[in-house]
C-alpha cells in the first residue's frame, strides 16, 4: 500500500496573501449565513407559511382522488371497535375476526357480532391465527413489542418465546412461524414452538437475497397458497416471495405517485391474501388499499383517502405517526377484504363488485 509523501515548503507570504485569504473568509461566512437563514425558513411542521415556492413544497392533494371505474369492491359493513388504539387484525378458524390492542384481543363472528375479548399480559402489535392447515388450527400467536407470545383458542397463554428485535408482523405454514422484525430488518422462521430454524432476507446469507429495507416499523408478511411466502420490503416499495428455506423466487413493485405503484418513504406498510392468491396492500401517508395479482399485476382499488382517515400531509405521517396509525388488513374465506381502521375505532368491510 503507498503512501503519501509530504515536504514543507518555505515561502514568503506577502501582504497581498492576506487580503486574499480575509476575502474567502467573508465569502464563506457569508454563504454559511444564507444557508442558515434558508434552513430557518424551512417549514418543519408541514403547515405552510414556509415562504418556499409551491414548486418546493410536497403536496399530495393531487392524488388523494382516484379515478371511481378503478374501484372494484364496495363496502357492506362496519363493525365498531371499542379500543383505545387497535392495531393488528387476523382471521381465525371459521372466518372469525380478531382485532388486537390495548392489551385485549376482541373477538367477532362473521357477521361483527362480538363474541369475546380475550387479556393479554402487555400491548400487542401484530397477529395471526393458526388455519385448518396449521398444526394447531385455532392457536394464536401474538406479537408483542420484541417477543411472540402463545395462546390457545380459549385465550389462556400457553408459552412466550425469547426476545428478538421489533416484532411488526407474523405470518404461519403448517409447522412453521414467520416473524419480521424490523430492527433486524429480516424474517425469522421459528417452529410452532419458538425454536429458530433460521431466516429470510439477510444479504449477506444468500447471493439472491436483496435485502430489506426498513425505515419504519412497517414490515408485513403473509403465507400464500402457492406455499410461498410473501414479505412486503417497503423501502424499496415492492413484494417479495420467499419459499419456506428462503429462497428468492420472485419480486414486483415500483416507486411512484401512480395509482398502481407505491410511493412514501416505506410501502406498502400491510399485505394480506386472499383465497386465490390475489396480494392486498395497504399504503400509509396516501390512505388506500388495493388488489393485485399473485405476479404484481394491478387490478384494482378497495377503498382510498375518501374512506379511510386521510394524512392530510406527509408530515402528518412522520410527525405523528402514532396517532394516525395506518389501516390493517386482512382476508377471510369468502374473499371477502377486512381493513382495521384505527382513526375511526371499526373493521370496515368490503366484497368485490358483481362482474
Amino acid at each position: 500500500m503507498g503512501r503519501y509523501h509530504h515536504e514543507s515548503i518555505a515561502m514568503t507570504i506577502r501582504p497581498t496573501s492576506y487580503i486574499i485569504g480575509f476575502l474567502i473568509g467573508m465569502v464563506i461566512l457569508t454563504a454559511t449565513t444564507v444557508g442558515i437563514i434558508a434552513v430557518l425558513r424551512i417549514d418543519w411542521s408541514g403547515e405552510g407559511g414556509s415562504g418556499l415556492s409551491e414548486a418546493f413544497k410536497y403536496d399530495l392533494q393531487k392524488y388523494q382522488k382516484i379515478d371511481p371505474a378503478l374501484f372494484h369492491y364496495h363496502q357492506v359493513a362496519e363493525i365498531p371497535i371499542n379500543m383505545r388504539e387497535p392495531r393488528a387484525i387476523a382471521v381465525g378458524t371459521d372466518d372469525q375476526i380478531l382485532v388486537a390492542g390495548d392489551k385485549l384481543i376482541h373477538v367477532f363472528a362473521p357477521d361483527g357480532a362480538k363474541i369475546k375479548e380475550m387479556a393479554l399480559a402487555t400491548e400487542p402489535y401484530c397477529l395471526t391465527v393458526g388455519n385448518v392447515e396449521h398444526a394447531f388450527p385455532g392457536r394464536l400467536y401474538v406479537g408483542m413489542w420484541d417477543h411472540v407470545e402463545v395462546y390457545d383458542p380459549e385465550g389462556t397463554r400457553i408459552a412466550s418465546w425469547p426476545t428478538l428485535g421489533i416484532l411488526t408482523s407474523l405470518a404461519i405454514a403448517e409447522n412453521d412461524v414467520f416473524i419480521a422484525d424490523a430492527k433486524a430488518k429480516i424474517v425469522w422462521k421459528c417452529d410452532v414452538d419458538g425454536k429458530q430454524l433460521g431466516h429470510i432476507g439477510r444479504r449477506a446469507d444468500s447471493p439472491d437475497a436483496p435485502g430489506f429495507v426498513v425505515p419504519s416499523p412497517y414490515f408485513s408478511a403473509a403465507m400464500s397458497s402457492d406455499g410461498l411466502l410473501r414479505v412486503a420490503n417497503p423501502g424499496a416499495h415492492r413484494i417479495e416471495a420467499y419459499t419456506l428455506d428462503g429462497h428468492l423466487e420472485l419480486f414486483w413493485g415500483q416507486t411512484g405517485e401512480r395509482i398502481e405503484t407505491f410511493c412514501g418513504c416505506c410501502n406498502p406498510s400491510h399485505i394480506a391474501i386472499l383465497p386465490d392468491g390475489r396480494i392486498v396492500t395497504a399504503e400509509k401517508g396516501i390512505p388506500r388499499v388495493k388488489v393485485y395479482s399473485s405476479t404484481g399485476d394491478f387490478e384494482s382499488v378497495v377503498a382510498g383517502p375518501e374512506t379511510l382517515s386521510p394524512n392530510p400531509s406527509a408530515a402528518v405521517e412522520t410527525r405523528d405517526e402514532l396517532r394516525l396509525r395506518p389501516v390493517d388488513v386482512a382476508a377471510d374465506s369468502h374473499s371477502r377484504i377486512l381493513i382495521l381502521d384505527p382513526a375511526a375505532h371499526c373493521v370496515r368491510v368490503f366484497v368485490e363488485n358483481e362482474k
